[in-house]
């Protein structure tokens, strides 16, 4: 059976997307006007390397047994969806014309896959220990999430790495680091039917006879997604320094141990939440996958280039500590960091 899904976000949406593609299901990625267009008339371009290949192949969407289109957030038909994945940066829901679209998916009662690295709101509220925690100023706008029942809301962790290749087309996505999107379950049996559907047909696809990288993973523990702050928080954010932001290679190797020390306090923190250790990914798996990480973030690359907002995981991560009685110094000073650069109190020398 084809789903339609519907992704707020045309970048790192579109890699999900390709993958529902591929399986035989049916997206519509909301962006800007100018891309849908380009969408509409070319479709979407993924570059992915596959196991043992040392050059990426192009995944066309056009030959692909699904169908996409795009629209912007004001065009959008709720009623032809099954699910809607949620794949822009948190600043971008702050937006009239997103965050109008939010208010309406919200009232339909669709389940909502988040791909973000920030985590919804109402997917904190179903973790217990976080029920109560006063955790608005982490978000841009946190009004956007007032009229989400915290049930149709998961997190999926947006493991794999991907970016748009500065000269190509807004239609392309190069990825760089093909792991699997590993997603929550949903407080309802019949949504989490449907994700376990599409994580059976994507884990069914092979492309020329050979296997493709980039599953999604489905579990049943609200804190796998969790692991993805402790690498955060290692790497993507330590890559925004007082000077030019830095690879999240050099992040996580320039000092070793303490990169160790910060992962494994941010570990610590989501124990005392609630997660199982076997939820968490080891230090040195994430050190080396990080080896091959030569660029910035996307967080300290938008940073560099005069952004106003981020998504804030750092700064989710600290209001959390502290609530908890965890405060960690190299936490604190990522934190007064980031704060400095976006508030433009720090400049490179």
């Amino acid at each position: 059976m084809s789903r339609n899904i519907l992704i707020l976000g045309a970048s790192y949406g579109s890699l999900l997307g390709t993958k529902l593609l591929m399986a035989g299901h049916n997206v519509t990625l909301v962006c800007r006007q100018k891309t849908a267009d380009l969408i509409n008339r070319d479709g979407t371009e993924v570059r992915i390397k596959l196991r043992d290949e040392t050059e990426h192949r192009s995944i066309l969407s056009a030959d692909l047994p699904g169908t996409v289109d795009a629209c912007p957030p004001e065009a959008v038909d709720l009623s032809r969806y099954d699910m809607v994945a949620l794949a822009m940066q948190e600043p971008q829901y702050a937006n009239h014309t997103i965050h109008t679209l939010m208010i309406k998916i919200a009232a339909a009662g669709l389940p909502c896959l988040s791909i973000m690295n920030m985590p919804p709101l109402p997917y904190l509220k179903r973790i217990p220990a976080l029920k109560d925690m006063s955790l608005e100023m982490a978000y841009t706008n946190a009004h956007v999430w007032d009229r989400f029942d915290p049930g149709v809301i998961s997190l999926c962790s947006p493991d794999p790495q991907a970016f748009r290749p500065p000269e190509e087309a807004p239609n392309v996505l190069h990825v760089g680091l093909p792991t699997n999107f590993k997603a929550a379950i949903f407080a309802d049996d019949a949504h989490n039917a449907i994700l376990r559907e599409l994580e059976a047909d994507i884990a069914a696809v092979t492309l020329d006879g050979k296997d493709v990288p980039v599953k999604l993973r489905v579990y049943d523990s609200l804190f796998v997604p969790m692991a993805k702050w402790s690498m955060l928080l290692t790497g993507n954010y330590r890559c925004i320094t007082p000077g030019d932001p830095q690879p999240i290679r050099d992040a996580v190797h320039g000092d070793l141990e303490q990169s160790r020390a910060i992962y494994a306090h941010v570990d610590a923190i989501a124990l005392r939440l609630g997660a199982d250790p076997a939820d968490q990914v080891p230090f040195e798996k994430y050190a080396r996958a990080a080896e091959s990480l030569l660029k910035p973030s996307s967080a300290a690359r938008a940073v560099a280039a005069g952004a106003p907002f981020i998504e804030r995981v750092d700064l989710l991560v600290k209001l959390i500590s502290h609530e908890l009685d965890m405060a960690h110094k190299e936490i604190d000073q990522t934190v007064a960091v980031v704060d400095g650069k976006l508030a433009g109190s720090i400049v490179p020398g």
